[in-house]
């Protein structure tokens, strides 16, 4: 089975079977605070092309879309309801949807908002954005206590792309290099664990 077969059945299986919960999350999210189910923001696909990426809303809402792009600690825009999506992932479920359509993959680099693509050195970006991007990867896998990280730092941004980002990227390529539908099951087994185990 084809890589992107495997993604449009297993995604297309994940929202049949996933739907009741996915509507009970919608409307967590709804009564919570007031602003839309989904947080969509534009990122960076396979070959460089802007997509926009679903996930549910975890912050507060803002408009104005001016916020920091990376999460900080114990960020003060996380809602209640967020807290829990973010701390199970359950906030990246609707990217099945993206998925579905084609513009991700279940396995695959996280894809990142421009403004730090432009930071991809020249022969990495060619390299980590000839595939689809993914749900999860090693990067999600081995930096799930990322924004931990980044709330000990003096300057959280500057070392996100001096220091956090260099690593994922070495990551991402290693699985380019690696790339099959065996390894996507064992990422996604080993998502799985990962999330379990907390």
């Amino acid at each position: 089975m084809g890589k992107r077969l495997f993604d449009w059945v297993m995604s297309t299986l994940g929202l049949l079977v996933l739907a009741p919960l996915l509507l009970l999350m919608a409307l967590a999210i709804k009564l919570d605070s007031p602003g839309p189910v989904f947080f969509r923001q534009e990122r960076v696909g396979r070959f460089g092309r802007p997509f926009h990426i679903h996930k549910f809303r975890t912050m507060r809402h803002d408009p104005s879309g001016k916020g920091l792009q990376i999460t900080v600690g114990a960020d003060k825009r996380i809602t209640r309801v967020g807290a829990f999506l973010r701390r199970t992932k359950l906030d990246e479920l609707p990217q099945l949807i993206d998925v579905w359509v084609g513009s991700m993959s279940l396995v695959g680099p996280r894809p990142e908002v421009p403004r730090y693509v432009a930071h991809y050195p020249a022969d990495m970006r060619d390299k980590v954005l000839s595939v689809r991007p993914g749900i999860t990867d090693i990067a999600s896998i081995e930096y799930r206590d990322e924004s931990a990280v980044l709330a000990r730092a003096a300057d959280p941004e500057r070392a996100y792309i001096e220091e956090v980002m260099p690593h994922k990227l070495a990551l991402a390529a290693s699985y380019v290099d690696q790339a099959s539908v065996w390894l996507d099951i064992k990422l996604i087994f080993r998502t799985i664990g990962a999330i379990l185990r907390g």
